[in-house]
């Protein structure tokens, strides 16, 4: 007779000891089961590091970057942390230690990014998707980069959790406009498309008067046709990261120093009213 062997996760959650029982009920503040349903098969792994609030080292010594959040920035260097980046790691920590130190791992459609990290879901032993749970708590902002975007749907609605209850992150607006824009890194930026133009670096949207939103070529077959219509004139909110086009003589006569790639369609959202 055929039995079907059990999945890596089962073998996980046969491994993680009861007494840890009452700690996992006792660690949830929101409903995390309501977003980012674990999948039937997942990989079972063991933790040894929690680096920061998106990144995890595993026990054999690969680095995990968590796919469709980005956790506020922990100091280094004789530089502060973010706001809510140690809350982010303490908190990430937590949820690692109520699954005993497995996490069920799935990867991304792209398996890696340019430092040679494992881009992928985690889910803890309750089912329970970890980067949901951060952003439905507001300790991190939602990100989508093709390919990997297959969750990028229940990612939002966890963060619109958080910026409901103004929790975290959102406890103050941490949209910034346009014209306010005065460092590169990552932002959540708010003003008015003003021009559309298309060349064959791609799709540029003058937003306010110093920033351009980049829809690269390499990733237009992700935007529809449809996105771009009546936007100009529309008040929006784009997320990513910006570049100083002004650093090493980068900056041309015309253009904006501001510089925001969007990575995937969620990136950009109307703002109504």
């Amino acid at each position: 007779m055929h039995v079907a062997k059990p999945s890596g996760f089962a073998l996980l959650q046969k491994k993680a000891p009861l007494v840890g029982a009452f700690f996992v009920g006792a660690i949830w503040h929101f409903p995390a089961l309501a977003f980012c349903p674990m999948p039937e098969r997942v990989q079972a792994v063991a933790v040894r590091q929690v680096v920061d609030g998106d990144t995890l080292r595993l026990s054999d010594g690969r680095s995990v970057r968590l796919i469709g959040i980005n956790a506020p920035e922990i100091g280094r260097k004789g530089r502060p942390s973010e706001p809510y980046a140690e809350a982010a790691k303490k908190r990430l920590q937590a949820l690692v230690k109520a699954s005993d130190g497995r996490v069920g791992l799935v990867p991304g459609v792209e398996p890696k990014d340019k430092y040679g990290r494992i881009l992928a879901h985690i889910y803890g032993r309750t089912g329970n998707n970890l980067e949901a749970q951060l952003l439905s708590e507001g300790l991190g902002y939602q990100v989508a980069i093709a390919p990997n975007v297959q969750l990028s749907g229940c990612q939002q609605q966890a963060e619109q959790q958080a910026r409901k209850a103004r929790a975290g992150l959102w406890r103050q607006s941490p949209v910034t406009r346009g014209r306010d824009v005065r460092q590169s890194g990552f932002a959540v930026i708010g003003g008015r498309i003003n021009g559309i133009e298309r060349n064959r670096g791609g799709i540029w949207l003058e937003l306010d008067e110093s920033v351009v939103l980049q829809v690269p070529a390499r990733l237009q077959r992700h935007f529809p046709a449809s996105f771009f219509a009546n936007l100009k004139g529309r008040q929006v909110e784009a997320r990513g990261w910006v570049l100083d086009r002004s650093r090493k003589g980068g900056l041309k006569p015309g253009q904006r120093r501001w510089l925001l790639p969007l990575t995937d369609p969620s990136m950009l959202a109307l703002v109504s009213g």
